[in-house]
Order: structure tokens, then C-alpha cells, then sequence
């Protein structure tokens, strides 16, 4: 590892850190080491760091800020890639937004707000980047990323860079091509928005995250939403009829506020936080015959 960390810090790349703990870097704040932690100063960079730790026979992934993601207590094999400071540019050309995958989804939403621009009050208290939010089609109160989206710029595997549209980008139901079709992360993306009241854009934002601060337990580390809404049930109301909330494994547990999510109430390790996952699961197709699905995504060695 030595000779890549090298290679990594005289192109200048960024930030370079080996066995690097991820719960530094996940909402949930559990997570074991990265081999090697890069976090790259621009786009270029990027592609140099893939370059290297391919060159090298290493595997890579990407990450944003850590939400919607648990990494296991060994940590992960190879690179982590995260995509924060260096990559999070904003240029704003009348109603039309380019920003780098790095940048807050709050931070922006608050940004375009006082500008008077309308199309992403919906969200406003969605706690994650715009790459991680354009690579699972993020959304909440009736919208989501598609709905705005013009184009995304995508890094491929094969370390090409390609802009797709809103149409190839295949979104569905808090999912992407980048998760099946054509795996890649979002590097930057481009939004079109309207002209709209100030007051009354603000008014939705206040409205929208008073209800997630009301519902949502963003007082203890979480990683957002766990299960996807099996429609047409919602995975909260399933886990609170099944007399789960508050229901522990080791340092995890179900919130007493929303059954949709697992905070980390003291300690928790990422196979605390998995076994109560697989309770849950058997737990509601036993009482209502429903197979739930993680919307997490839940990677590193197991």
C-alpha cells in the first residue's frame, strides 16, 4: 500500500489516508477502516486517484457524506473514494444549476431558496450529498430528483466520464442505472428549476423540515431511511403495527419517533445493526406476509 500512497500524494491529488475509520465518514457514525481513503481536490483528480488504484490492481468505491450507507466493522478492502470539499462547485445560469456531487442537498436547498428558485424544496432535510441524491433518486414529501434532474456527469468503472440524461438514467422508485445497468458515481449534475416566490419556497422548506424534526430522530445517528416502502404499506407503519419500535440489538435500535429507522444508541457495530435488520424482516413477513427491502446500502467486508 505504501507505493500507491505515494504515487497517490506526489500527483497531488487530495487528502490521502491509510486505515482510515469510516465511522468518521457515515451518519450513522459506525463503520470499520478503509485500506486507503482518498478524498480528491477536483474532477480531475478523481479520475488521476481511479487511475492509480486500478494501476495497481486495487478495487475502489465511492462514497458521498455518508448517509443511507453501512459499512461493515471490518471495514472495506481497497479504496474509498470520497467525493466532499474538493467537489462540491455550485454555478447557477438563470434557473439552471450545475453543482458538484459534493455539495450538501440541505446546504443547497437553502442556497437556491434565497435566490427564489423552486423545484427542490422537497429536500430540504434530506441529510446527504447531491452525487449520493442523484444515484438513488432521493426524494420526500410527493418528489424526488427526477423530477428536476437535466443530466448527470458519470465516472464508469472503466474510469470513463460521460454525461447521461434524465432519461438514461433510468430513475425508478429510489433507484438508478448506476445500481444495476451501468454501475458509476455521479461526479456533478445539472438541474432545472423555475422562478418562484421567495416566501413562499421558504414557507415549504420551514413546512418540510418541522415535519422531519417532528417525525425523524435526527437527535441520534442514523443512516435515514432503512427499508423501502414495500407500496402499498409504508415500512414505519408496518414496523410500529408489528410492536417494534424501540426494539434493541446490542447498541442498535428502532426509534421510538419513526419505525423506519435505526439509530445508534450507543456504540453500535454494524452487525448489531444488521441482525435487527433480519429481525425486522422475519418479524413482518411473519405477521403481515410482506418481504421488506433495505434501502441502505450496506457494503465493506462481512
Amino acid at each position: 500500500m505504501d507505493s500507491i500512497v505515494k504515487e497517490l500524494l506526489e500527483e497531488n491529488v487530495g487528502k490521502v489516508i491509510e486505515n482510515e475509520p469510516l465511522s468518521k465518514h457515515t451518519t450513522i457514525k459506525i463503520g470499520g477502516p478503509a485500506d486507503i481513503f482518498i478524498e480528491p481536490n477536483s474532477v480531475e483528480s478523481i479520475k488521476k486517484s481511479i487511475e492509480i488504484v486500478k494501476k495497481h490492481g486495487i478495487e475502489w468505491r465511492a462514497i458521498g457524506r455518508g448517509s443511507n450507507l453501512l459499512v461493515s466493522d471490518k471495514g472495506i478492502e481497497g479504496a474509498v473514494i470520497k467525493l466532499g470539499n474538493g467537489i462540491n462547485h455550485l454555478e447557477i445560469e438563470g434557473t439552471t444549476l450545475t453543482v458538484g456531487a459534493g455539495y450538501s442537498v440541505v446546504s443547497l436547498a437553502v442556497q437556491i431558496a434565497r435566490k427564489g428558485l423552486s423545484g427542490l424544496e422537497f429536500s430540504s432535510g434530506i441529510p446527504g450529498s447531491i452525487g449520493g441524491a442523484v444515484y438513488m433518486n432521493a426524494g420526500a414529501h410527493g418528489s424526488d430528483i427526477s423530477k428536476v434532474l437535466t443530466k448527470a456527469h458519470i465516472l464508469f468503472n472503466d474510469g470513463s466520464m460521460e454525461w447521461l440524461s434524465n432519461e438514461e438514467m433510468e430513475y425508478s422508485y429510489r433507484t438508478s442505472v448506476l445500481q444495476k445497468q451501468r454501475p458509476g458515481i455521479v461526479v456533478e449534475a445539472t438541474f432545472q428549476l423555475t422562478e418562484g416566490d421567495k416566501a413562499e419556497i421558504s414557507a415549504v422548506m420551514k413546512k418540510n423540515k418541522e415535519y422531519r424534526r417532528d417525525t425523524q430522530p435526527w437527535d441520534l445517528p442514523c443512516a435515514g431511511s432503512i427499508f423501502r416502502n414495500p407500496l402499498p404499506n409504508y415500512a414505519g407503519q408496518l414496523v410500529e403495527k408489528s410492536g417494534l419500535k424501540g426494539y434493541s440489538i446490542g447498541g442498535a435500535k428502532i426509534s421510538e419517533m419513526h419505525g423506519n429507522f435505526i439509530v445508534n444508541a450507543g456504540n453500535a457495530k454494524a452487525q448489531d445493526v444488521l441482525d435487527l435488520i433480519q429481525y425486522v424482516k422475519e418479524k413482518i413477513y411473519s405477521l403481515h406476509g410482506v418481504k421488506m427491502e433495505t434501502e441502505v446500502e450496506i457494503i465493506g467486508r462481512m
